[in-house]
């Protein structure tokens, strides 16, 4: 039974009133998701600028649970240009996976809302607010427009279909009118091929578990290109595999987007992925953007102290330490966030503005942004100084 008023325990009452509140929340999101026809111009948008491929702007996503209200992305504004791969990086629970399941729709419902911003995704043609899109048409633009290759292909891949049903029902759900059975076949057949699979008409009639992961993966990404999408998002598409099959799978993604001029938003813990992979990279800490730049300017010139601390925690081939060096402290309650700087009581580099409210994004150069009281008013220098003598 929960304790009253002892710390980290809800009573029963204040439990059952969050989740009134929640569900009179939730309720008014799903109904206005759920709504039938409705006009196109409500979710009608124009690109700030015609090269991106998706905009965020402003995104908060949050969870709606007993405990209280989770803000697993509270404010997140970046690009992800025409042609280009955007890292995301971060760790876990900072919200990777939960802005790209937004701009899918895929959240879990009701609990998961995005309650404001905007994701605008450029069709060529127009653009849609993802955020207002009503749930019928969100099924025309998965896998059309949109796909993503999740974490973990045995959990993705359904264990009682054959692989070349899988494959075969997204091209007849998405890209089939007026495609016979055998054209959707010899689509899917090419489609394994493309992926680096060479038995592929023996593996068009098999099981999932009679693939191994990297095998696995590759279906999984042959699912996720089958209808030449516009933005691919690689959710870790590398964490479950080994070494030498996670460098065929990246070199796999990299020339299977340079083939179909698709963009990808790739979400990983590995900055060595990130490093060879990504044109650009975002860094996210408890929900928001702390950093984004060019992959040079991340790598080279890490500005944030949580960025700083990311590349000193990561080995470095030839050179021998005693121990690898580790972020102190941990992330903060995402139910009761803090009104300052959310890095500030792990960072080794505080100042005592830190103490004031959430900092704001400040410009370094054209495309390298931190939020940081560090770079504040000309204390750039000071800082540079300070991460030379760290």
């Amino acid at each position: 039974m929960a304790k009253k008023n002892a710390e980290g325990y809800l009573s029963a009452k204040e439990a059952r009133r969050i989740a009134r509140e929640n569900r009179k929340i939730t309720n008014a999101f799903e109904k206005q998701r759920k709504r039938k026809k409705v006009p196109e111009s409500e979710y009608l948008t124009e690109m700030h600028d015609a090269g991106n491929a998706v905009e965020f702007d402003n995104l908060h996503t949050y969870f709606y649970t007993d405990e209280g209200v989770v803000k697993s992305v509270d404010g997140v504004s970046f690009e992800v240009p025409i042609g280009k791969t955007v890292g995301v990086v971060g760790e876990s629970g900072c919200g990777k996976s939960v802005t790209s399941l937004s701009l899918m729709q895929l959240l879990q419902r009701p609990q998961g809302q995005v309650v404001e911003g905007a994701i605008r995704l450029n069709l060529g043609d127009k653009a849609y607010d993802v955020t207002k899109v009503p749930n019928e048409k969100m099924q025309e633009l998965r896998g059309n427009i949109v796909s993503m290759i999740f974490q973990e292909p045995m959990t993705s891949l359904n264990p009682v279909f054959r692989i070349g049903d899988q494959v075969d029902e997204v091209i007849a759900l998405h890209d089939g009118e007026g495609k016979s059975k055998a054209e959707i076949k010899e689509r899917t057949i090419e489609l394994l091929k493309m992926v680096g699979i060479a038995n592929s008409e023996g593996v068009y009639r098999m099981f999932p578990h009679e693939l191994s992961g990297g095998m696995r993966q590759r279906v999984c990404i042959a699912i996720a290109l089958a209808c030449n999408p516009r933005v691919i998002i690689a959710d870790e598409p590398t964490t479950a595999l080994d070494v030498t099959i996670q460098a065929q799978v990246l070199d796999l993604l990299r020339n299977l987007k340079e083939k179909i001029n698709s963009s990808i938003m790739f979400i990983t813990h590995d900055l060595g992925v990130i490093a060879e992979m990504a044109d650009y990279v975002v860094v996210m800490y408890a929900g928001r953007i702390v950093e984004k730049g060019t992959a040079d300017e991340i790598f080279s010139h890490p500005a944030h102290p949580y960025t700083i601390g990311l590349m000193a925690s990561k080995p470095v081939v030839g050179q021998k330490v005693d121990k690898l060096y580790s972020i102190p402290g941990k992330v903060p309650n995402p139910v009761n966030m803090p009104n300052y700087c959310y890095f500030k009581d792990r960072c080794e580099m505080c100042l005592e503005e830190c103490s004031g409210e959430y900092p704001r994004e400040i410009q370094i150069s054209p495309t390298h942004f931190v939020s940081c009281y560090r770079y504040y008013d000309g204390k750039q220098s000071d800082a540079d100084k300070r991460k030379g003598e760290q």
